[in-house]
Parts: C-alpha cells; sequence; structure tokens
C-alpha cells in the first residue's frame, strides 16, 4: 500500500474506485463499504481510501479529540485489506473552504482518476461539509465516474456508526462494541518498563503507554486476548494469541503520577518483549480501578482478577 501523506500535490494515473470517510473505529458500515471497494478491484481499478488528517472534527474542535482508531492503526487496517492506495489529505482552512464542486472535479477527478467513488449516505465533503452524495451523483456524467452508494448497516434498528461505537466504548460496553466493529475494540503501542511491580510479586505484566488520541473505555479490568510483534518479527510469540487480562488506568495504589497505562497480564508467557510491540484486544469489563490500602491487598486482588481470568478464557 503506498501511503500519501502531507501534500495536496500528488497525482495517481491507474484509474481508481475511491472510498470517502473518518473511517473511526472502522465498524461494520465502513467494511461493507470496503468490501465494495475489493469488488472494484476486482474489475481492475486501484482502490484509494481518502480520509482527512486531521479529522474536520478535530481541527474545529477547541479540545482535543480522541479516536477510535489512530492513525497507525488504520494504516495497519487498510494495508491488510490490500487498499493500493492511502490519501492521508492535509485537513487547514483553505481545504475547509474548497466548494464540493471543486473537489469532486480538481481531488476526485484529476488528481485520483476516479471511475468509481464508493459512498455512504451521510458522506461529507467541501465547504461546511455541504458536499453530498446526491452532488456525486449529478456531477457523475459530466465526469466520467460511476457511484456506489452504500446502505447504512443496523443493529437492533440504530446504525451502526463512529458515533454509537464511541457511546458504547465510553459505557465499558465491550462485548457490543465487538457486535458493532465485528472484532474487540483493541489498543495498541510499543512495550515500554514499568514499575515492575507485578515481577516482584510473582505476577509479571507488560505494560504499553497509548497513544494521547486514542480512546480509551472507562478506567478498571477486562478480559483480553493479547498479540505481540517483534521488530523483527523473528520471536516465537509472533503473531501468537495469547489469553490476558488488563488493566487500565493509572494505578493509583502504586503511582501517583495519573499517567493512563494499558498494564496487561499474559497467562502461561515470561519472556522478554520489552521494545516489541503489543495489541490488547478487551473482550469484557470485570470491574473498576480501584485504590487499595497498600500492596498486600493489591496483590491479593489481582490474584483474584487472574484466576477469575483463567476461569473466563477456559485455562
Amino acid at each position: 500500500m503506498k501511503v500519501i501523506e502531507n501534500t495536496t500535490e500528488f497525482y495517481i494515473e491507474e484509474e481508481t474506485v475511491v472510498a470517502i470517510g473518518k473511517f473511526d473505529g472502522f465498524h461494520r458500515g465502513h467494511q461493507k463499504l470496503l468490501g465494495h471497494l475489493q469488488q472494484q478491484q476486482e474489475r481492475g481499478l486501484k482502490s484509494v481510501v481518502f480520509t482527512f488528517v486531521p479529522s474536520p472534527a478535530a481541527f474545529f474542535s477547541k479540545g482535543p479529540i480522541r479516536e477510535l482508531s489512530t492513525l497507525e492503526e488504520k494504516r495497519h487496517i487498510f494495508e491488510s485489506a490490500n487498499v493500493d492506495y492511502l490519501i492521508e489529505y492535509p485537513f487547514y482552512q483553505e481545504i475547509a473552504d474548497m466548494e464540493p464542486e471543486a473537489y469532486i472535479r480538481e481531488v476526485l477527478v484529476d488528481r485520483m482518476h476516479a471511475k468509481c467513488v464508493v459512498a455512504g449516505e451521510d458522506v461529507s465533503y467541501g465547504k461546511h461539509g455541504t458536499g453530498d452524495y446526491q452532488l456525486l451523483q449529478r456531477m457523475a456524467l459530466e465526469y466520467g465516474y460511476e457511484v456506489i452508494l452504500i446502505d447504512k448497516v443496523l443493529h437492533e434498528g440504530r446504525e451502526v456508526s463512529s458515533t454509537y461505537v464511541r457511546e458504547e466504548v465510553g459505557k465499558g460496553n465491550m462485548e457490543l462494541v465487538e457486535r458493532l466493529l465485528g472484532m474487540p475494540y483493541h489498543v495498541s503501542g510499543e512495550i515500554i518498563h514499568g514499575r515492575k511491580l507485578g515481577r516482584t510479586i510473582g505476577m509479571p505484566t507488560v505494560n504499553l503507554l497509548p497513544s494521547q488520541d486514542k480512546l480509551l473505555p472507562p478506567n478498571g479490568v477486562y478480559y483480553s486476548y493479547t498479540y505481540l510483534h517483534s521488530k523483527a518479527g523473528s520471536m516465537p510469540y509472533d503473531g501468537k494469541r495469547f489469553a490476558s487480562i488488563t488493566n487500565i488506568g493509572t494505578k493509583p495504589t502504586v503511582d501517583n503520577r495519573s499517567v493512563m497505562g494499558v498494564e496487561t497480564y499474559i497467562y502461561n508467557f515470561d519472556s522478554d518483549v520489552y521494545g516489541a510491540d503489543m495489541e490488547v484486544y478487551l473482550l469484557k469489563y470485570k470491574r473498576p480501578e480501584m485504590r487499595f490500602d497498600g500492596v498486600a491487598a493489591l496483590k491479593a486482588q489481582m490474584a483474584a482478577d487472574i484466576a477469575a481470568g483463567r476461569a473466563y478464557h477456559g485455562i
């Protein structure tokens, strides 16, 4: 996959099929859209995913916006789906003020050589987001491209959307989130050195510092599973799935810095993995994060959590 970033000056020579969107969370609606993109690939078109960086919502927001999917996570998703081009189009005021007709003509047609555009009913682009799928359809004949409109995906009568997923992540309702995404919600990053308290009490854990842009569920303990990836891709654990249990939060019993972290105990695993990459998939919320009266009480609760996790995973 070729990533085009930090520039508006590019040109794709091949004829393309283009999907436009934020793709935050990559839920079942996004997956349906990507399926149509892949069908057009089979017809000989090069596939293009077009997204703005930062998103218009983040650009106009007065405060930080946490994302369901970080930029790196999105890249991994699209590369795994064999997308040919990922365009991370820089979003700034001049782009925000572009008329939607100009966006179709100058970006979709002239720069991306679009012969097919795959979009949902809620697609928006151009000044004030006034460009919609109806405008795409009206201009299709003039510019020689086809528009494929994707119907909404529903879950129990409600549209599956990033907003819906965000709400449920905020509640810690990870089982429903999995149904909306088609896979468990995950947090990824590089394994870092923690305080090594778990190792001293016989319960070694691995830690990652999540991206500041990543939306996390409520602080607490979650049943999970984990993938580990060494930088060289040659360690025995590469690509294997491990049952685990994960704490998201600030570890108030042993750390007064209030730094958000993701700490995971991996069952039947005790290798040195510092510097490796980790993906933690959150399956079910167990309990809230708590402050204990000392390390002994924390150790007892960790042992109980780990035992409950064994029962959950059936190991």
